[in-house]
């Protein structure tokens, strides 16, 4: 992984790309790296007005990329379902699941779900779900959650998945993470269960200097909080870009291993890729068949072809 850059991407041309969260930051930087590399890449973002600038956005910086937009609000598992019936390819080499927000005041999503466990983890396990048959179909595919090293500040607390007793912002961005990491552990175990090739894989990009970090303290009116973290990322941060490696390595990269976690290889924060590590609750086989039945019920998607908990 030493020195790995988006000028180490294999050639990517006949393969297709799910992104979302494409419309900014890491996930934009992500779609526009596959674009280079010559795949398919839907931008699956919640508003199509800023998907549609970004697209405009990839397609300057990659004279004749592929790339088309569509609405995905994963705070919506209607939306969910909508876009996944949408789905206009017959092979899904890459789905990223890079949308999420972090540690913003309680709220609900439209299917009542608290807002972070709903959009950073049960909208990406609808989404895998009702994609897998194109992700089976597909030789070498590779499903990428983007988690984060955020994530060591809570384990799961499965009698309160919804964080509401009480509801800490960053415990609950924390667990949602966790939630990533446990997902991954699980499809990967389903997925080597049926022998199937696709890889399901983790990556977190580190401290990258995205609009995430401030969008909570916003929502909150803390204009002093938003500020500090305005300052952190200009003074601290790597550039999304750098963010993204890990990302794309995880998709991209030739032997790249089921259950894999890729991060910054410089204390986990910034860097190029580089294995990372995790922690020890987000890899427990029990907390992730758990959490892999409850998301199912609460989702009511059921991943067929593969093994039930």
């Amino acid at each position: 992984m030493a020195g790995w850059s988006t000028a180490d991407i294999p050639d990517q041309q006949g393969r297709t790309a799910v992104v979302t969260g494409a419309n900014s930051g890491i996930g934009l930087c992500t779609a526009e790296a596959l674009a280079g590399g010559g795949a398919a890449v839907v931008l699956a973002c919640r508003s199509e007005e800023r998907g549609a600038r970004a697209a405009t956005w990839v397609r300057e910086r990659v004279p004749g990329a592929d790339v088309r937009v569509r609405r995905l609000d994963l705070a919506d598992l209607a939306s969910v379902r909508e876009f996944a019936a949408w789905y206009p390819y017959d092979r899904l080499d890459l789905l990223i699941n890079n949308a999420g927000v972090m540690a913003l005041p309680f709220g609900r999503t439209v299917d009542g779900f608290e807002r972070q466990f709903g959009v950073n983890h049960l909208g990406h396990f609808a989404l895998t779900g009702l994609l897998l048959p194109r992700l089976l179909t597909t030789s070498g595919a590779r499903v990428v959650s983007v988690s984060s090293f955020m994530h060591r500040l809570a384990g799961l607390d499965l009698d309160d998945l919804q964080s509401e007793h009480p509801y800490r912002r960053w415990i609950a961005y924390a667990r949602s993470k966790t939630a990533n990491l446990l997902f991954v552990h699980a499809l990967a175990r389903r997925l080597a269960a049926v022998g199937s090739d696709v890889v399901a894989a983790a990556a977190h990009p580190g401290y990258s200097d995205t609009n995430l970090q401030g969008a909570g303290p916003r929502m909150a009116g803390a204009r002093v909080t938003e500020g500090v973290m305005s300052l952190g990322n200009r003074l601290f941060a790597q550039p999304a870009a750098a963010g993204a490696l890990p990302t794309l390595y995880a998709a991209t990269a030739p032997g790249v291993r089921p259950d894999s976690f890729t991060g910054p290889r410089i204390a986990g924060w910034r860097g190029a890729p580089a294995s990372a590590g995790r922690a020890a609750w987000a890899r427990d086989d029990e907390t992730a068949e758990r959490l892999w039945t409850a998301s199912a019920t609460l989702t009511g998607v059921v991943y067929e072809g593969l093994p039930s908990p």
